[in-house]
Order: structure tokens, then sequence, then C-alpha cells
């Protein structure tokens, strides 16, 4: 079975800052993974729109977990988003591929010493488990032909042009450093080369 759409319905978002969004909500099926993805599409959508795949964080995204950047990229995503038009992909994959249970275990590990993905290691995980087949389905169900993506891993950019999608330009996000999550950021430019400027700020 191909992708499809399977719903779509307008939500409006407000985010603990007090910006406001109009989102159309899409929801597939045919899905490769089977997951319950969803595409968020705002504003006139562009001949190249500008695209973000996010995958779900629900520590960061909806408690404000310091421990990762992920809420304030969503944030900032859904700004630019807005501004420019094209969709923003949730993505069904918590703690890259391996589950929210699996990721609090990989967090009591980082407390005793190791680096986000020498503990997916040690609980017998890749470093990153996330596929974006599915990614993929939804932008041709949607008609998107070239897009801009919004990211700072290469990865993404790379999965997607494997599987057919252009990407005539990739935009990083800002940087989101603290003292919580700065080893964090520093481990994925070091492992997976994302394109993220550790400020030289110290952080207590």
């Amino acid at each position: 079975m191909s992708a499809a759409i399977r719903t779509s319905v307008p939500v409006p978002l407000r985010f603990p800052d007090g910006f406001e969004a109009l989102a159309r909500v899409s929801t597939f099926t045919g899905l490769a993974d089977g997951k319950e993805h969803l595409t968020l599409a705002f504003g006139p959508v562009t001949e190249v729109p500008l695209v973000r795949l996010h995958s779900e964080c629900l520590t960061g995204d909806v408690f404000g977990s310091q421990r990762c950047d992920c809420g304030p990229q969503l944030r900032e995503a859904v700004e630019r988003i807005s501004v420019t038009g094209g969709y923003l992909l949730y993505l069904r994959q918590e703690g890259r591929g391996i589950g929210l249970y699996a990721k609090l275990d990989a967090y009591a590990l980082q407390d005793s010493g190791l680096d986000t993905y020498a503990a997916n290691r040690a609980l017998g995980h890749l470093d990153d488990e996330r596929d974006y087949t599915a990614a993929a389905q939804m932008l041709d169900v949607l008609g998107a032909g070239p897009i801009d993506l919004l990211t700072n891993n290469p990865d993404k950019s790379a999965q997607l042009a494997a599987l057919g999608v252009k990407v005539r330009e990739v935009l990083p996000t800002r940087v989101y450093a603290s003292a919580a999550n700065v080893r964090y950021l520093q481990a994925k430019v070091e492992h997976t080369g994302h394109t993220i400027r550790i400020p030289a700020q110290k952080f207590g």
C-alpha cells in the first residue's frame, strides 16, 4: 500500500513564550514503519518549502528538559517555517530511535560519565537508529519537489537525498547551549559532524 493522507485538520498552536501559529496537521496511512508521524504545514507553501524533520522528544518538547536542545529547536522551526511557508515533520523517533525508556536509561549512563552515543552503545543500540523513509514518503504525498532543509544534522540530508528527495539548501538552526547540554552538543559535533558552533564561554 502506498502512503496517503489520512486526515488533515487546522490546529492553532501557542508556545510558552506566547508565540502563536496556525498549523494544518496531517496524518497518514501506508507509511513504511507504521508509526503515527505527523506533518504540520505553515503558511502558504512555496515552490521550494522550508522543511524541518523533528524527531519527537517528550522530555524536551513537552517538559522543557535542558539536557537537549530539542524544545528550542522545535519552537524556532515553527516560527521560521511560518514566515517562509513549509512543513514540519514531527517524527515518532524518540531518543534517536531507541524509545523513551531507553533514552532515560541512557541519561543515567551519561550521569556516570558516558557521552550520549557511548550510552546508546552500552545499552545495545546504534548511535542513531532513525530512518527517514517515512519522511520521504510524507514529502512525496504532500507534492513537495525540491526542499530547503532546516537542520544541523548531515545524516538527515544524506538520507533524504538517498531516498530521492532533492535538498536544494541546508539551513542550520541556532545553537542552544547551556551548562546542562553543552557536553551533549559537543558529542553531536564530534561523533556525527553536526554543524553546531559551541560558544567559547564557560558554563558553570
